[in-house]
């Protein structure tokens, strides 16, 4: 076993414990019988009708960013983005940054053709995308005071309750039917803010009774950086947890519980660092702890570092991945799972000058570059984890079945909640349909041929 196989090694000496767990955990709560009824015209049940069913996405939410929907250096890389992307994921994170979203005040930059600012994609270029795949956008991140404009720096509590009011305003109007998750706060762990507000006790409090105030229909997730969610002691009383109850007991409608999974460490530090994140006990107690709260969990930010494009390194990266995405689609209370930088090369850089964030592309060195944690290479050929998510998802986690009616119309299947077509075969005539076999329904379908 090489050195970096070791950090392996919790998920091997538990592999009895995970797979029962897993295996339970997908049948059980991924999956469920839907009942088919064919009838004609008039009503009348079809007895022997031939159906084939193929399940085309899943309910659960797959996703990544988009940060850099086109923001390649060409047209080619461009597009080849696109079909990665929309090859795989039903969900994508849209980059609500306030300081990039309105860098001038009263100037924001919703339209499609808004001056480009590096990895900040309008929002309604992201909105054309997903539309056209049949991709849902979830919002990120409303309030994140570590990317609030420089122009509220130094301005009263007031003036930016004020103008972050607005921002919600204008961010419903155009995009409350449009996108279902709105996340809104993120890394409230922060020593010190960069505006007066963030260090107020009812920061966020305010922020999401005044989120219900223009969202009433949307989901309002509190989101939080990697270590609060996966490292304290699994308790109550840990950071996240804490804050998170006070402010629902203070009125906050919080709908969901976003949980960061970024393993931002140095390669040398990786083993001891990753011994309670890639250790499946501790994962599952932790996403039981935050499921006390009786609301959905969503895995918001993942980075998987691969550290090189060497095979071993980017076989090993695809292998956590497998196992992780297992345990939490097999928890009853996860729904999401967000990838977080697609490709490597262009991933965030602190940098104050645009200019080199510019000249960051492709420095393996620079920022988040440095941990090659995305799943397609600079090159833009995707790597095993890539395709590892895609066979998780359309392969493995896949339902197709071959049925027939009986006398009285009826049938039935087991299989992933999800979209699917079916192909029904009444004595030669074969008509398709589209079915919505969900979680949270009656799936007792009647289709009329």
């Amino acid at each position: 076993m090489s050195d970096r196989k070791k950090i392996l090694e919790l998920f091997e000496k538990q592999e009895d414990y995970i797979n029962k767990k897993i295996s339970f955990g997908i049948e059980n709560y991924r999956k469920g019988n839907c009942g088919i009824k064919v009838i004609d015209i008039n009503g009348k049940p079809i007895p022997n009708a031939k159906i084939k069913v193929a399940q085309k996405s899943h309910e659960f939410r797959f996703g990544a960013n988009i940060f850099m929907l086109d923001e390649f250096e060409n047209e080619e890389k461009n597009e080849t983005y696109k079909k990665y992307f929309s090859d795989v994921f039903n969900m994508a994170t849209l980059p609500f940054y306030w300081d990039a979203l309105e860098p001038e005040r009263g100037k924001p930059r919703y339209a499609g053709d808004s001056p480009k600012i590096y990895r900040r994609p309008s929002p309604d270029l992201c909105i054309d995308f997903c539309e056209r795949y049949g991709i849902e956008p979830r919002e990120h991140a409303l309030a994140y005071d570590a990317f609030f404009p420089k122009w509220l720096y130094g301005a009263s509590v007031k003036e930016i309750k004020t103008e972050l009011e607005r921002r919600y305003s204008e961010i419903s109007e155009r995009y409350a039917d449009k996108i279902r998750t709105i996340e809104v706060t993120n890394e409230m762990e922060w020593d010190k803010g960069k505006t007066a507000f963030y260090d107020q006790p009812d920061f966020i409090e305010w922020c999401f009774k005044t989120a219900e105030k223009y969202f009433p229909n949307n989901q309002l997730v509190i989101n939080e950086w990697s270590e609060l969610c996966w490292i304290d002691k699994c308790r109550a009383t840990d950071k996240y947890y804490a804050y998170t109850e006070a402010n629902m007991l203070k009125g906050a409608r919080i709908d969901a519980i976003g949980m960061q999974y970024h393993m931002f460490y140095k390669s040398e530090e990786e083993y001891a660092k990753t011994r309670k994140t890639y250790d499946p006990v501790n994962l599952y107690s932790h996403l039981d702890l935050y499921s006390n709260f009786g609301k959905p969990l969503q895995i918001t930010e993942v980075t998987i570092p691969a550290y090189s494009w060497e095979t071993e390194n980017e076989e090993i990266q695809a292998e956590i991945i497998e196992k992780l995405y297992s345990i939490w689609f097999s928890h009853p209370n996860v729904e999401q799972i967000v990838y977080w930088n697609l490709v490597d090369g262009y991933a965030h850089v602190s940098e104050s000058d645009p200019q080199k964030i510019m000249s960051s592309k492709g420095d393996m060195m620079l920022g988040e570059n440095y941990y090659h944690g995305g799943l397609i290479r600079f090159d833009m050929t995707p790597k095993p984890a890539y395709y590892k998510i895609k066979d998780l998802t359309q392969k493995i986690w896949h339902t197709e079945e071959a049925l027939t009616t009986d006398d009285n119309g009826n049938t039935e299947f087991k299989g992933f909640f999800g979209e699917y077509n079916l192909e029904i075969n009444v004595n030669g005539v074969i008509t398709t349909k589209c079915l919505n076999f969900s979680s949270k329904s009656d799936n007792t379908k009647v289709v009329t041929v």
